[in-house]
């Protein structure tokens, strides 16, 4: 069986003196020095006896340490548990309880909240190859325990919770390599493309799309420990080939250049965009690809199904906004009995080699997404056009049914994004008496605010009236998660306030 760590093996054996890997602290490792890494920290691991099967949790942000210990945990056949680092403390104490691991690291050199997280654990610190890292043994109850694992499962991914609480989702080798492999093939990729590492690799976009398919290519990853539209700008002008994001990062890097009077960005090198996790709308579209000069490829994807189910291959300027058809492999069904039968509209429901093992500790909440014959039920809401491309209406549980119909939150947050003084908007649904009210949460820039009453009249000029926001509240910024995603769930709480 082919191991997800094979690949870096390959490379540093190959090709031991080409760039692996850079990130914002300085660090730049061949994949020679990538694997030596790895090397001394798997001895630190062995002399802590881990053993196949159990848990490291790895608390950080982007950095050359953090691939290291993802992959010095793999040799080892043990299970990676990546965790962002900013996450607040009680989201990581509860991942901590339900991974139980052997071993938690955390790359406090490269980060300040994981350097926060150390010091309350009270971890130590040790250092090689792999640079510095604290280091906490769990003393947890339990901690010891063998979990009866497959010796297939790789990495272990706690959602971001946006629709519930965090469940640990089991991907394997194989999913991991499919993913990888199949955004690799996607993006054509080759050992010369120069990789740009935003998105958080504790995230399975960024975790299987990008540096999965880099190390699977043999090509560089350029790792940003967090995201800034001026580091994002000058990067992209600076060797980048090739960019994943969501479309928050894209409105919040053109917001930038907007600021400063530019209108593309003007990277010769520059030749493949994605936007993820998000739906597009066309004039979005149109101005994210006058911005780049090359085509805005969208995608679908979540984390159980190793992010890959769904992208897009359009030339610039497609009007499509679909998310493309399946990828190689990947099946896709709907099943219109929760859309309403015959309308064309259904739940995506997936099955194929990216398809998680389940929920880790947790059999109820798997059975209850994941049958007998392999199929992925993905909560989010779909439709097919005559050409085969997928299109995305939200999830069935964002769906808001005001006054007997039904609204589509992507369909109201395209017609608010159409808006030039709108950077990015988010629409969820209010329970009020007998019915909810369609509530939209609107970021703008600082001294470019929108009058309130020109953004109802623009609205209005583009949707029916039952899909109108009763509510537009407007915003510098809204919660997000460290994907840049908006964190919707917490929306009316974060602004309970402006409902008083």
């Amino acid at each position: 069986m082919t191991l997800w760590h094979d690949y870096l093996d390959h490379h540093a054996r190959a090709r031991p003196d080409a760039p692996a890997l850079s990130d914002s602290g300085g660090t730049c490792w061949t994949y020679r020095d990538l694997s030596l890494a790895c090397d001394d920290l798997g001895r630190y691991l062995t002399a802590a006896d881990v053993q196949p099967g159990d848990r490291v949790m790895v608390v950080c942000e982007n950095a050359c340490a953090t691939v290291a210990a993802l992959f010095a945990t793999s040799q080892l056949g043990a299970v990676v548990v990546p965790v962002n680092a900013r996450m607040q403390a009680p989201e990581v104490d509860r991942i901590l309880d339900h991974a139980a691991p052997k071993v938690v690291l955390l790359t406090a050199a490269d980060s300040k909240d994981a350097a926060c997280h150390a010091d309350r654990l009270d971890a130590r610190v040790i250092s090689g190859a792999f640079g510095q890292l604290a280091v906490l043994e769990s003393q947890k109850p339990g901690s010891a325990e063998k979990d009866p694992v497959s010796q297939e499962l790789a990495v272990l991914l706690y959602t971001t919770g946006t629709t519930g609480d965090p469940k640990g989702v089991m991907l394997s080798h194989d999913n991991l390599i499919f993913g990888g492999g199949a955004s690799a093939k996607l993006r054509r990729m080759g050992a010369a493309d120069i990789v740009y590492g935003v998105l958080p690799l504790s995230h399975v976009f960024g975790l299987a799309s990008v540096l999965t398919a880099s190390v699977m290519i043999g090509a560089e990853v350029r790792l940003e420990a967090r995201f800034s539209a001026e580091r994002y700008y000058h990067a992209l002008r600076s060797g980048i080939t090739l960019v994943s994001a969501v479309p928050q990062m894209h409105a919040l890097v053109m917001q930038y250049a907007k600021e400063k009077g530019l209108e593309q960005l003007g990277s010769p090198d520059l030749r493949y965009v994605s936007s993820g996790a998000a739906p597009l709308d066309p004039d979005w579209k149109r101005r994210a690809e006058s911005f780049y000069g090359v085509a805005l490829q969208n995608g679908y994807g979540m984390t159980e199904a190793t992010a890959g189910i769904c992208a897009t291959r359009n030339e610039i300027g497609d009007p499509d906004t679909s998310v493309g058809p399946p990828l190689p492999g990947v099946e896709l069904r709907l099943d219109e009995s929760v859309g309403g039968g015959g309308s064309g509209l259904g739940e995506v429901c997936l099955r194929g080699r990216n398809v998680m093992l389940g929920y880790f500790r947790n059999a109820e909440a798997t059975a209850s997404v994941l049958d007998a014959e392999g199929w992925l039920r993905s909560g989010d809401m779909g439709r097919f056009d005559a050409a085969g491309f997928l299109h995305i209406d939200g999830r069935s549980k964002e769906l808001i049914i005001h006054g007997g119909f039904n609204v589509f939150p992507p369909e109201v947050e395209a017609a608010l994004n159409a808006h030039p003084q709108v950077i990015q908007s988010a629409v969820v649904g209010r329970a009020i008496k007998g019915d909810e009210e369609v509530v939209a949460f609107v970021q703008v820039a600082a001294g470019d605010w929108p009058d309130p009453a020109d953004l109802r009249r623009f609205a209005a000029g583009q949707l029916a009236g039952y899909k109108r926001p009763a509510r537009i509240i407007l915003a510098e910024s809204l919660p997000a998660a460290p994907t840049g995603k908006i964190l919707k769930h917490r929306l009316l709480a974060h602004f309970a306030d402006q409902f008083a």
